[in-house]
């Protein structure tokens, strides 16, 4: 569902680029809502969702991995570890995001402290609702799930790590979908004939990159091709480590070149004037640099699994 409504919605993009040869496209034209449904007060938002199907589409392909031969764990394994990396995810996501954009010079106070906000639940740490996830801190979550479960059953971490690493670029392509359907997370103005015009007060009546879909496509959908063919055509699953120096290596590549497009935070634009980076690309660095290493480590070990003595 989520998908069919984003499909949707980038064909009214490009409907509404081929229709306007000089005005920018507005977001509120494309007929877009950040929610599926609503009843009552409860409102059933994309984003989460986004989250739901990623994580179901990740349980069902790893089970499905798990039935091939030469398989790092069982299912059970399996079933724990999606416990624990969903637990990852949110919890990584959210204390990622108050270490590394709340706090400090970013002008915003310190979401570990603050405790101004409204209602029954007034710390801003557990204030979900209001915003704030961190990518770099749900990657962090995710591999201190993933130790967690391969040291208390005696796995082997990085074998383990490749089975799962490979479903993850489909949860940002839902993700990213999803920030463009709520118009959030908008692009650096722009005059290019698909530039547009977002309907947030702080975007004001600029036409900007939609970063969102580019985003969607090279952290996502590129990356997860590349991954997919990798593990079920070639034989990278025997070689412990490629397949997440791959991700690694492809995502911090793509994060870093999106960023140049991408809207700096507001609390973080002080960082772009002085480095002339943004927060994102310098936390893209070492992901970059880590999994080149990575990459370089399993292409020189020898296959193991089912690879171990391969045909040819």
């Amino acid at each position: 569902m989520l998908s069919l409504i984003a499909a949707s919605s980038v064909l009214n993009l490009v409907a509404a680029v081929g229709s306007a040869a000089v005005d920018p496209v507005y977001w509120s034209d494309l007929g877009m809502r950040p929610y599926l449904f609503e009843i009552g007060s409860f409102q059933l938002r994309f984003y989460s969702l986004a989250y739901l199907i990623g994580v179901i589409f990740a349980y069902w392909h790893t089970s499905k991995a798990l039935k091939t031969p030469g398989a790092p764990m069982a299912q059970r394994h399996a079933d724990d570890l999606f416990f624990y990396c969903t637990l990852g995810v949110i919890l990584g996501g959210r204390l990622g995001y108050a270490a590394f954009y709340t706090g400090g010079d970013t002008g915003i106070p310190s979401a570990f402290t603050d405790f101004s906000g409204e209602g029954m639940v007034s710390w801003k740490l557990l204030r979900m609702w209001d915003g704030g996830m961190s990518f770099h801190g749900g990657v962090l979550g995710v591999l201190a799930a993933i130790a967690w479960v391969t040291w208390r059953d005696k796995l082997n971490f990085l074998r383990v790590f490749d089975y799962v690493v490979v479903s993850i670029p489909m949860g940002m392509l839902l993700g990213r979908l999803a920030n463009f359907n709520n118009g959030e997370l908008w692009g650096r103005a722009s005059d290019v004939p698909w530039a547009m015009v977002f309907p947030d007060a702080r975007a004001g009546e600029i036409a900007r990159h939609p970063s969102q879909l580019y985003q969607a496509g090279l952290e996502g959908l590129l990356l997860l091709v590349v991954l997919m063919l990798l593990f079920w055509k070639t034989r990278a699953r025997f070689r412990p480590g490629l397949l997440v120096g791959v991700f690694t290596f492809g995502m911090g590549c793509a994060r870093f070149f999106n960023e140049f497009f991408r809207q700096p935070d507001e609390q973080l634009a002080d960082l772009v004037t002085q480095t002339g980076l943004s927060m994102g690309q310098w936390l893209s660095i070492p992901m970059i640099l880590t999994g080149l290493i990575v990459v370089i480590y399993a292409s020189t070990r020898p296959p193991v699994g089912s690879g171990a003595n391969p045909a040819t």
